[in-house]
């Protein structure tokens, strides 16, 4: 993405982005990655953007995330229901959608809604896949959220730079080629944690070996079959025999059926509580 200095304002001894437009997803993602970062923190760097912590009250008495039904309406407890990752997602969302809008991007808006649309299948899938497994939901779904942010960076940057998206199978060559690569040196950048940043960068190799223990790639990696296989008719074939990821995380053609038949109905929920 482009970089653009934002205003800033002291709490304590450190800076945060002030509540201006101008505060970039880079700086959101960096002060959100460290898994070290303190409650206290994550409610300042949230609460310096209004609408941002607008969107995580929203998200935290959404269908998707109170399932107690008991609203809430201070931002404290919001971030405490939501989870570190479930915030970081939320704040990620709100920066994509944010994007949308920029009068500097409206000429690949539509290629950004297909995407945020895909990501949200994929973060949906992988939240459920990594329920039948010892990886943790939260951060399969941040993962599976942010697994595109390659393409998102290659897009943007071309925008930026006043060549357009082009209309040549070069382009697109360049996106499918590179972009999880460049997603996964852009996590580092920002400081995820290293295994999400592998599985980004390892997202497309569906030949990967078979491991004892399913991992956060084979979690996505299987996602983002299963994302694909969604958009086909039913009955659906699921080629899993022999496929190593599948294997690794002991998914079973009826078990695929079972998990997009639950898909549809979060997909809706997470874009209710992302929207």
């Amino acid at each position: 993405m482009p970089h653009v200095t934002a205003p800033t304002y002291r709490s304590g001894a450190e800076s945060v982005p002030a509540s201006d437009a101008a505060a970039t997803l880079e700086e959101r993602a960096i002060a959100l990655a460290d898994p070290n970062t303190t409650s206290d923190r994550v409610v300042t760097v949230v609460g310096a953007e209004p609408r941002l912590a607008a969107r995580v009250l929203q998200t935290a008495n959404s269908a998707a995330f109170n399932s107690s039904g008991k609203p809430l309406t201070d931002l404290r407890s919001a971030i405490t229901r939501l989870g570190q990752q479930m915030v970081q997602s939320t704040a990620m969302s709100y920066a994509m959608q944010h994007m949308k809008n920029e009068a500097s991007l409206r000429s690949i808006a539509q290629p950004l809604t297909e995407l945020w649309n895909k990501s949200i299948a994929v973060a949906a899938i992988c939240k459920l896949v990594a329920a039948r497994t010892k990886v943790s939901a939260d951060e399969a779904f941040l993962t599976g959220l942010l697994h595109g942010i390659g393409k998102l960076y290659i897009m943007a940057r071309a925008v930026s730079a006043d060549n357009g998206l082009g209309s040549g199978q070069s382009w697109m060559e360049l996106i499918s080629g590179w972009q999880a690569s460049i997603g996964e040196a852009v996590l580092q950048s920002w400081g995820f944690a290293e295994e999400m940043c592998e599985a980004v960068g390892d997202q497309d190799d569906v030949d990967r070996r078979c491991k004892h223990e399913a991992r956060l790639v084979d979690v996505l990696i299987a996602s983002l079959v299963l994302s694909d296989a969604r958009k086909t008719p039913e009955p659906r074939n699921f080629a899993t025999a022999g496929v190593n990821t599948f294997l690794s995380i002991s998914v079973t053609p009826a078990d695929c059926s079972a998990i997009l038949e639950r898909a549809d109905e979060q997909i809706r929920l997470i874009h209710e509580a992302l929207a």
